[in-house]
């Protein structure tokens, strides 16, 4: 890499902005930076924006390559670039007399507020700030120079900045000043010289006085600030390369703490919180930049409208300066119209004149980027395709659910992951069976769990939300309730919980079984009480963009769904089917586990095939129900996948039960409890296996589908269309055996019925052999359906709900870029999948393919499954939204590419 930096020595790695031209535009925002391409197009727009260059981004990664010096002629380019800057300004940088101060900030490709660092009032010297002094006034020199001294020892130097807040905070004591306006010239020289001390005494060298020492001083600790611990942690929290590197933008200094008739101060042109259009900031008069944000005064607000909405008694800028305010909103409304985005920009006023320091996109809510988007498509500003691809598909969960009020006090009990978003309010429960009972007497709970299982999926529908101490993203509990719109909090690893004792601790306190807490899904976060909550607003926005979103997108979008009440919420978000129907959460009602488990128990074939007609008309009501919701929208039902032995009783209470209502001996029960257990039932007795094993129960699930379909047709005019998945095929025989019962059974039901449907019967690709094989499925196979939770699991050799012990070392390790259960796998477990399209399609050209794992409301892996050319996608009701807007996305960027 080192010899590629050295051959791009003879480039340009230096360009100027300011006096109305520039040498880079926006266009150049990976070379120079978010900032420096926007600088650059301000000063090309003729805005008053004080002269500078920037070092480009390549000269970041030239340095890191180099071993952190910098590449050949860059020193020479500085000084060409620093001359120009003076005749500009018409000062001089060190010159005694009049002298040029510049400022030195970081700038990525992609905005990271207060990632990186930043030195103001660079180039004052024991020389040239009593040149400042005679042309400025002697307070405010030294003021400045103080502040320099203070920033550039924290940035560059590296001593803390308590080292010098102590210094300040003492001085204001002992001289009984209650604020830094407060103080003299001689004030701050004093302050100088205990600052020049401390560093001297720390560091055993002099604070340096000459200004191209600092100015490449800073320069190297900007570029050292790309690599700082909180620039990478926010760089993997937002999928940013540490290979784009920084630029560094040098600018010559403009003051707004030089009186009343000075101020800085940030504005958005539109607000970034509801996205309203209005103007909306905040400035000080008399201030530097970074008194605005400190929080040591309270800015004002810019206008008197926003004013008056705050209730402010401080005098709005509109009022103390209504010149700059007029010329003020012209530049941002020059600015948003030409960007045409919502801008959020930094300004300084000089002696009664604006200069612009700072343009970029604005960051927002979801609900003010739904807004803005809307409302700049209905003002011509943008186009409705843009409009769709404003708005993040991963952005719409902030949407979908309850949130927590912004400015709601949080105490926080453990923090785990936020494995489904939204947030809920409820009494703490430890037992499935005792949430269900007190919701049915109108309670809200919150049931929490060391881990769940499927029996516990009637608790976690009545909860209003779920905590566990185990499991990742895509365990059992993060799966269920993303499908049930719970908000969940998954492996929460400081939580012990104690259930017969009735408590739980973390943190070192101690809680009741009852008391009252709010769960932040978003955010992964169990509170104490009841947390003020903020509801969903989908209102005619949000309707009319995904309106748009469908328009464009090639991707179809199914659900994972199989209660009426799901069903019917996927339905309102816009799902156009059911791409898996999990038969067995049917078998879980408390009504009908006892007969699947006489089923199980029973010793033969005659016994089974009893237990099973009694489940007969209880399945077939299950699947009337999805089939009159979703009406004549294709649904895949997948027959029995998990392993028997998840429906036996497992303590000793609940197995005396089902001993005594099913006339068998508690030892006989554990005899088949035994027999019936595997050392690994990933990969043991399920799925097809089952229906190999016991056709009886894939012929009576599949009578149920087809009589229930007959029922609905005849019921409503709709033509439901059942698509019968059979799970975990490993071969064409397999498939071959159980599409014969199949097909034999719905023949016989339409005989009995004197009504035909169509009908497709497919098959799940959860296991590699079957991607491999799927030339050979195909011919027996009207559809594939990629589960790629446990396709992922056997490709990887990993189990999901034990990965998270070891999978964050790989994410930090670069092993994974992203945890494989949440985010597909593409050239492991998507080379499989690209594998078995391909060979699917050359025996079956028409076959119909999707995915219906946990990944299909993953917006990337949507992205991937577009490019596949798939039809569809499934995922959980609450994430239909989402899935929609990353298919419309992937097909609008697909288009762009």
């Amino acid at each position: 890499m080192g010899d590629t930096a050295q051959t791009v020595a003879k480039d340009q790695w230096v360009y100027s902005f300011g006096g109305g031209t520039a040498d880079g535009d926006t266009t150049m925002k990976n070379l120079l930076g978010g900032k420096g391409a926007n600088l650059a197009e301000m000063a090309r727009l003729g805005l008053p924006v004080p002269p500078g260059f920037t070092l480009t981004t390549a000269v970041c990664t030239a340095y890191y390559d180099l071993g952190e010096k910098y590449p050949d002629g860059l020193r020479a380019q500085v000084d060409e670039a620093l001359k120009a800057v003076e005749a500009e300004t018409g000062k001089t940088f060190g010159d005694p007399e009049n002298p040029l101060l510049v400022s030195v900030r970081s700038g990525a490709r992609a905005s990271m507020p207060g990632m990186m660092d930043t030195v103001l009032n660079l180039g004052l010297s024991e020389v040239t700030v009593q040149g400042l002094a005679k042309k400025a006034g002697e307070r405010f020199a030294y003021d400045s120079y103080r502040r320099f001294i203070q920033m550039y020892c924290n940035v560059v130097l590296g001593l803390k900045h308590d080292t010098f807040e102590h210094i300040l905070d003492d001085y204001k004591e002992r001289e009984e000043y209650n604020l830094d306006t407060e103080m003299t010239a001689d004030d701050w020289k004093e302050i100088i010289a205990q600052y020049k001390a401390a560093v001297q005494k720390q560091l055993g060298k002099p604070f340096p006085d000459d200004p191209r020492e600092q100015l490449w001083g800073a320069i190297g600790a900007v570029f050292g600030s790309w690599m700082n611990d909180r620039a990478i942690l926010y760089r993997k929290l937002n999928d940013i390369p540490a290979a784009w590197g920084t630029a560094v933008n040098v600018q010559s200094m403009v003051f707004g703490n030089m009186g009343e008739t000075s101020a800085t101060g940030v504005a958005f042109t539109r607000d970034p919180s509801t996205g309203e259009k209005v103007f909306y900031g905040e400035f000080l008069v008399n201030a530097q930049g970074e008194d605005v944000v400190a929080g040591i005064r309270t800015p004002a607000p810019i206008s008197r409208s926003r004013a008056e909405a705050l209730s402010s008694e401080e005098l709005p800028l509109e009022e103390a300066m209504p010149a700059v305010y007029e010329e003020l909103v012209a530049v941002a409304n020059k600015l948003e119209s030409h960007y045409r985005d919502m801008q959020d920009i930094e300004f300084t006023v000089e002696d009664n004149k604006l200069y612009m320091l700072q343009t970029r996109t604005g960051k927002r809510t979801a609900g003010a980027a739904l807004k803005i988007a809307v409302d700049m498509a209905q003002e011509k500003l943008i186009n409705e395709e843009e409009a769709v691809l404003r708005l993040m598909p991963n952005q719409l969960d902030q949407l979908l659910h309850p949130t927590i009020a912004p400015d709601a006090k949080r105490d926080v009990i453990v923090k785990g992951l936020p494995a489904s978003p939204g947030a809920a309010v409820g009494k703490v429960v430890f037992d499935s069976d005792e949430a269900a009972a007190l919701a049915e007497k109108g309670e809200d709970v919150i049931l929490m769990r060391v881990e769940t299982s499927p029996e516990d999926i009637h608790g976690m529908h009545a909860a209003r939300g779920i905590v566990t101490a185990r499991g990742g993203m895509t365990s059992h509990a993060a799966v269920v309730a993303r499908g049930m719109g719970r908000p969940c909090v998954c492996g929460a690893g400081g939580l012990q919980i104690d259930p017969a004792a009735g408590i739980f601790r973390a943190g070192g306190r101690e809680f009741k079984k009852g008391d009252v807490v709010t769960i932040d899904g978003a955010e992964g976060e169990v509170l104490i009480g009841a947390i003020e909550m903020v509801k969903p607003d989908l209102s005619g926005d949000f309707g009319k963009l995904m309106e748009w979103a469908d328009k464009v997108r090639k991707l179809k979008v199914r659900t994972n769904a199989e209660t009426p009440h799901d069903v019917e919420t996927a339905k309102q978000f816009g799902a156009e089917g059911i791409g898996l129907c999990r038969t067995e959460h049917m078998f879980f009602d408390a009504e009908r586990i006892p007969v699947v488990r006489s089923m199980i128990l029973a010793g033969d074939k005659a016994g089974r095939k009893a237990a099973l007609s009694k489940l007969l008309p209880m399945q077939r009501g299950d699947f009337a129900d999805i089939f009159r919701i979703m009406e004549d929208r294709p649904c895949t039902i997948r027959l029995l996948d998990p392993p028997l032995h998840e429906f036996l009783p497992h303590s000793e209470a609940e197995m005396e039960d089902v001993a005594a209502s099913a006339g068998v001996s508690v030892e006989a029960l554990k005899r088949q409890a035994n027999e019936l257990h595997e050392s690994n039932p990933m990969l043991g007795h399920r799925g097809c296996r089952l229906g190999i094993t016991y056709p009886e129960i894939y012929e009576m699930q599949a009578r149920a589908i087809f009589e229930a379909a007959v029922q609905i047709a005849k019921e409503t005019g709709y033509s439901p269309v059942p698509e019968v998945m059979i799970p975990l095929v490993a071969t064409q025989k397999e498939l071959d055996i159980l599409k014969a019962r199949i097909d034999a059974t719905a023949k016989s039901v339409f005989e009995e019925t004197g009504t035909e449907l169509e009908y497709l019967v497919g098959t799940m690709i959860e296991l590699p052999r079957a991607a491999l094989q799927a030339a050979h499925i195909a011919k027996s196979a009207a559809f594939f359906s990629f589960g790629t939770n446990d396709l992922t699991q056997t490709t990887l050799g990993i189990s999901r709900d034990d990965a998270t012990r070891f999978l964050k070392a790989y994410e930090e390790q670069g092993i994974y870029e992203k945890d494989p259960f949440v985010t597909l796998d593409q050239e492991g477990v998507g080379e499989l999948v690209k594998i078995a399209v391909e060979r699917g399609r050359s025996t079956r050209p028409d076959i119909k393919l999707g995915i219906c794992g946990e990944h299909g409301g993953d917006p990337a892996s949507v992205t991937f499954c577009h490019h596949l050319g798939l039809d569809y996608v499934s995922c959980s009701p609450y994430r239909v939204p989402i899935a929609r807007l990353a298919a419309a996305h992937a097909a609008l960027q697909k288009e762009e590419a």
